[in-house]
């Protein structure tokens, strides 16, 4: 791929959409050609499945939440995300595949194997450049969404939370150029972090007014 893919990953509520904004912002102004995307959505398809996943009050049992994920990104990949990068751009993507094996695997509890088969498929192999994860102290989960719509998956107990945090943590430890970063720091020291790693892995050598 010509482009370059980069992924906010981490717990609702933990400031990846902030992030991914400022540093789309950061980029476009520094002459990137840049896209900013989500999922479960992105597409007109896979924001429809979205709304359904998300929905408070389904019942939708694990495997079938896991095969929706799956479709959403499936149509997201080959519609959105793959022409992106192959021409040159730059796409920066709220969750991808780590989520999923950090939500419906460590926090689900299904099989973690069967997750990243699924999530190969979907993909067709695809694979972030930089993947950088969001965790906060689950102390700031009730403050930070007091006035927040919460979905069907913000609704889940503590455990449930506890659990996909420790997931990311074990799976960055085994992903390549995966990041942990600390959500309870100030915005911008953040951003300064999240724009400090893109040069490290020379991803803002793409953008004209930021080449190295």
């Amino acid at each position: 791929m010509k482009g370059k893919f980069i992924v906010l990953e981490g717990p609702d509520r933990c400031g990846k959409s902030t992030q991914a904004k400022l540093l789309y912002n950061y980029l476009l102004e520094h002459g990137c050609d840049v896209v900013l995307t989500r999922e479960p959505g992105g597409t007109p398809a896979a924001e429809k499945i979205r709304q359904i996943v998300l929905e408070p009050g389904l019942d939708i049992r694990p495997v079938a939440e896991l095969l929706l994920y799956e479709a959403s990104r499936a149509q997201h990949t080959q519609e959105k995300i793959i022409p992106a990068l192959q021409e040159g751009k730059i796409v920066i993507c709220e969750r991808y595949t780590m989520s999923t094996c950090a939500y419906q695997g460590y926090a689900r509890g299904l099989d973690l194997k069967m997750i990243e088969t699924v999530n190969q498929i979907a993909t067709t192999g695809l694979q972030p450049d930089l993947t950088l994860v969001f965790l906060m102290s689950d102390k700031y989960f009730s403050s930070r969404g007091e006035y927040l719509f919460s979905d069907r998956l913000e609704r889940e107990d503590r455990e449930f939370r506890q659990n996909m945090r420790q997931g990311y943590r074990n799976l960055v430890e085994r992903t390549k150029n995966a990041y942990l970063i600390d959500a309870d720091d100030d915005v911008d020291v953040i951003r300064a972090r999240v724009i400090e790693l893109l040069k490290e892995h020379h991803i803002t050598d793409l953008c004209p007014l930021l080449k190295s």
